[in-house]
């Protein structure tokens, strides 16, 4: 009895060890890249994650392409494994509140439940807490600055593509309005922004683009706790 105890208990240690090997092996790295050296830009999508958002982890996964996800607390309790995939694909997760509220309407206490309950539920589906933050619709004071207690990051191409909903203009759009350093808002919600992504990563890859994720367009700086970040376009020196 003790001796089938003992094999039990190596074989279950075994199957432990494969299963964690296994998630290392899926996790990808992003690539070092020195934003300062080549053009870099980081495209951002908002407000997921959805069914679609799978859809678009295989369009970046196929172009061996990292992004950053500012998800949703809400939505990320519904699809965890959404997230997970993204994380172990090399994604950067930053948090977006729980609910896409319009923080500087709230107290100081409620925006910092908005955060904690979204850094919560990543953190549970990834194993890692967000590092940065995004407030919804861009707005935010010196009460949601400080209670955000970590880097919030913006963007410095609004594609708007929550109002024309067109495919085709947001590829050509995007393609125009992008400089190296830039950070590209949109947001992974929309069916019409998702069919974007490959004509977007075409066409600034002929530029002589690399993708990264935020952390990586500002390294090796450190991003300002409670100060909003719209870009690093001052980086790139060729």
């Amino acid at each position: 009895m003790h001796r089938r105890l003992v094999i039990s208990a190596v074989t279950t240690a075994l199957s432990a060890t494969m299963l964690v090997g296994t998630a290392t092996s899926a996790s990808a790295a992003p690539r070092a890249v020195d934003c300062r050296k080549v053009k870099c830009v980081a495209l951002t999508f908002d407000d997921g994650p959805v069914k679609d958002t799978q859809r678009l982890l295989g369009i970046l996964n196929d172009r061996d392409v990292r992004a950053t996800f500012y998800a949703v607390g809400a939505n990320v309790q519904k699809y965890p494994a959404t997230v997970r995939a993204a994380a172990q694909a090399g994604h950067q997760i930053g948090n977006h509140s729980w609910d896409h509220a319009n923080l500087t309407k709230l107290s100081a206490a409620k925006v910092k439940s908005q955060l904690s309950r979204t850094d919560t539920a990543i953190k549970q589906a990834t194993g890692m807490k967000p590092t940065t933050f995004r407030a919804p619709y861009g707005a935010h004071n010196a009460t949601v600055r400080s209670a955000a207690g970590r880097p919030l990051v913006h963007w410095s191409v609004d594609t708007l593509d929550w109002k024309y909903k067109d495919t085709a203009r947001l590829v050509k759009y995007v393609n125009a309005e992008t400089r190296p350093g830039d950070i590209v808002l949109m947001h992974d919600i929309h069916r019409t922004t998702v069919d974007a992504v490959p004509g977007i990563i075409k066409a600034l890859k002929a530029r002589g683009f690399h993708f990264v994720t935020v952390d990586q367009l500002f390294a090796p700086a450190k991003l300002p706790v409670g100060k909003v970040t719209y870009h690093n376009r001052a980086a790139y020196r060729p």
